[in-house]
Formats: C-alpha cells, structure tokens, sequence
C-alpha cells in the first residue's frame, strides 16, 4: 500500500469518526435499509407509497437499492447516469422492469456537457466531474440540472432523492436547493475523498433547509425534511 494510500485511508477513517460524532442520526421515524451492502441506504419506509417520486443519481452497476424501492413501496424510479458500463446496466435493468426508467445524463449545477474522468482502477465503472482520484483520461458527458430533469419529467417534487455521484453531490446539493427543490428524503454518498470545509459546509446548508440526518452507514447518509420546514 503506498503511503498517501495509507494517509487518505487513515485520515477518512478519522473524520468518519469526528462526523459519527459531532453527527448522529436523530430517530425521526423508522428506518429500514434497502440495497446491498455497497449501494444500500436507510429510507422512512412509513412515508412512502406505490406514489411516491424516487429519483437517483448514479447508479453505476448496483441497482439494489432502485429495485428494492420498487420491490418494497410499488413506485417507480427515475434513474440518471451517463456513464458507459453504468448506461449498459440500467438500460439492461429497465429492459425487463416497466417501473425502472433510465435516462443516460449525469446530475449538475447546469445543463451542458462536461468532461467525467475515469476511475484510477480500470476495473471500477464510476468516473468523477470532480476527478476524485486524480486521473487523466475522461469521456464527454451530457449533465442537467435537477430542475430541468423534474420539468422534462413532469415532476413538481420529489420523495426520495438518491446521490452516489462521485464527489458532485457537493454542487448539486447546493443548486437543488437554490431552485426551491426539497425532497422529502435525500439519501447522499460522501464520496472519498472529501474536503472537511466541503462537507461541513453541505452539512450545514442541510440543516439551514430543515433537513435532519436520520440514518447512516459508512458514508452513505439519508436525511429527512421535517413536515414543516
């Protein structure tokens, strides 16, 4: 293992430890966790219907948890990733389940096309708008607002949001909610690794919108908006 490998490991594990607990979940109603135990997340099941809006970004090559949703609650998912082997899945996956649609876009602050770069390993299938890890091939990709996505769609809210998106979150986070989107449950992968002013910063704004983190496992999080905020 190379020594800034061993650092960065180290040091996640460190501020994992620091977020656990300045930031314990809060028991706001019962939570039962859904998907594998990479892409799994914790979700309000009591909140949730066959009518409900589920919307995720990234999806890569574990739909667990997309499926287990329409296992679970009955709903359909709206799925985004522009992403080659991720777009071969999700369209393999929405071939053969009706409530699974896929669009092969990527989740941003502005609708364009941006260069993804490729994961450091080439087994791996995520790329990162951010380069998380550093690399230097990347793939041209089409990214849209979440706003201009919910329009094309026909959505005017969304009841379970989902975030895998390799260190974008940060961004769309803060642009979701500057265009008044608040979903009644946002289920966010910190992607590693992750600036501490970053994650603070995102954490806080969360809280300024009345958002409450409700579950947590590893770094996949999910936070609930309270009925009133």
């Amino acid at each position: 293992m190379s020594g800034r490998l061993l650092y960065l490991r180290v040091r996640n594990h460190a501020l994992r430890l620091a977020f656990g607990i300045l930031h314990r979940p809060q028991r706001v109603d019962e939570m039962t966790r859904l998907g594998s135990d990479y892409g799994g997340y914790f979700v309000p099941l009591g909140r949730l219907d066959a009518e409900s809006i589920c919307y995720s970004g990234g999806v890569g090559e574990d739909t667990t948890f997309d499926e287990a949703l329409i296992d679970r609650i009955g709903c359909t998912v709206e799925a985004f990733d522009p992403t080659p082997r991720a777009v071969a899945h999700a369209e393999a996956l929405a071939s053969r389940e009706p409530r699974f649609h896929f669009m092969p876009v990527g989740l941003w602050s502005e609708d364009t096309c941006v260069d993804f770069f490729a994961p450091a390993n080439p087994a791996h299938v995520s790329h990162s708008i951010t380069n998380l890890q550093g690399t230097t091939e990347t793939i041209r990709v089409e990214v849209r607002r979440l706003s201009t996505v919910m329009q094309q769609l026909g959505h005017d809210h969304i009841d379970v949001l989902k975030l895998d998106i390799e260190g974008a979150e940060h961004e769309v986070i803060e642009s979701m909610l500057r265009d008044r989107i608040r979903p009644a449950v946002l289920c966010v992968e910190f992607d590693q690794p992750v600036k501490v002013r970053a994650l603070r910063a995102t954490l806080a704004t969360l809280d300024g919108a009345g958002y409450t983190l409700a579950g947590a496992d590893d770094w996949n999080y999910t936070f609930v908006r309270g009925t009133d905020g």
